[in-house]
């Protein structure tokens, strides 16, 4: 069998469990069947299982504990197939992944280095959210990258502002799909963002990179949660 079309049934394992996860057939705590046993119901190797079963294991869906085998860890927000196709989630938790170590060294640098006119154009970002989260008119994803763009700009350095550009289709994805999942969910998850927001450009605002890393930390590491369930 050719190595693209194990791939293909590793995909095919990785997303079948999955929804059997999202749709609460295992629930948090229940035990997986063993290797052998996912082996023989999809007809294939435990190699080609065993890649699936790496891949969960890798999003944090699925843990394996001595004395315990493999059990789920915790199940995807299951709103989440309305607006993305399974195979997505695995993109979308490992850009957050990237974004939390980029962009909580761009807020750091952004409290040190940040001028009056990079200060108020993160403030600027911030109330023009502000205004979307108020009124609902709309997802504001574009806002929201905007103020993320500010606090990379206000770093100073063209690396932050070149890679957070480069991503931008994929952060604009997951944006929209959080707020469609907090808009389905409820307003108030909206204005916790706004918080978190505010949170990040009090501290670049008293100069205060360990604060200000910290807040974008949160944030994003939030986002994850918000998504994908605690």
């Amino acid at each position: 069998m050719t190595e693209r079309k194990l791939s293909g049934l590793a995909d095919r394992i990785y997303n079948d469990i999955l929804n059997s996860i999202v749709e609460g057939e295992f629930k948090e705590g229940d035990r997986l069947l063993t290797e052998h046993a996912l082996a023989e119901r999809f007809a294939t190797s435990r190699p080609t299982v065993r890649e699936a079963l790496a891949r969960l294991r890798a999003d944090g869906i699925i843990v394996t504990r001595r004395g315990s085998g493999t059990i789920v860890g915790r199940r995807p927000d299951p709103d989440v197939r309305r607006f993305a196709p399974l195979e997505t989630l695995s993109d979308i938790r490992r850009c957050y992944e990237f974004r939390v170590v980029t962009e909580s060294g761009a807020a750091e640098l952004a409290a040190i280095k940040a001028d009056d006119d990079d200060i108020r154009a993160i403030q600027h970002a911030w109330d023009q959210l502000e205004r979307v989260v108020e009124t609902q008119q709309g997802i504001g994803a574009k806002d929201d990258f905007a103020f993320h763009l500010a606090v990379a700009r206000a770093s100073k350095n063209p690396f932050f502002i070149t890679v957070l550009s480069f991503i931008e289709e994929h952060v604009e994805f997951s944006m929209n799909l959080s707020r469609n999942l907090s808009f389905v969910k409820m307003l108030e998850r909206q204005k916790l963002v706004q918080r978190e927001h505010f949170e990040v450009l009090e501290a670049i605002r008293a100069r205060d990179p360990a604060r200000a890393g910290k807040a974008m930390k949160t944030h994003l590491e939030n986002a994850v949660d918000r998504m994908f369930g605690s």
